[in-house]
């Protein structure tokens, strides 16, 4: 895809920021946004997934998040299972769900949320 500054939305059903795709194989990009999101099933290594939950980590201490405190420790948790020499899929799952519906309203956390339950997925 092209950078245009703006919003590109092409193909399934996905969502980044304020930018939404739907259809068969979607995927959306917000011009200038640091966040980039496909609905391909692109599967990540645990060391992406680590550095995605480290991006997190830095953002939520950044946050005005009510429960930031909490999250960055479950996200700091997450991030220690992801590193280990087997990390247990299922640990990792629940985490990322359990982020995804603790982060509306946060527009960047929500969809770096979505990148890394995506990437956890793909494990």
């Amino acid at each position: 895809m092209q950078k245009n500054n703006g919003i590109i939305a092409s193909g399934g059903s996905n969502v980044v920021g304020s930018a939404v795709a739907s259809g068969r194989n979607a995927s959306v990009e917000v011009g200038d946004s640091t966040l980039h999101q496909t609905g391909g099933g692109q599967q990540h290594s645990p060391q992406e997934i680590g550095d995605l939950l480290s991006r997190l980590i830095e953002e939520l201490g950044r946050s005005n998040h009510p429960d930031r405190a909490d999250l960055i420790q479950a996200a700091e948790d997450a991030r220690e299972e992801a590193a280990s020499p087997e990390p247990r899929k299922g640990t990792l799952r629940t985490f990322a769900k359990g982020l995804v519906s603790a982060v509306p309203g946060f527009t960047a956390l929500a969809a770096l949320a979505k990148t890394i339950e995506e990437a956890v997925r793909g494990l």
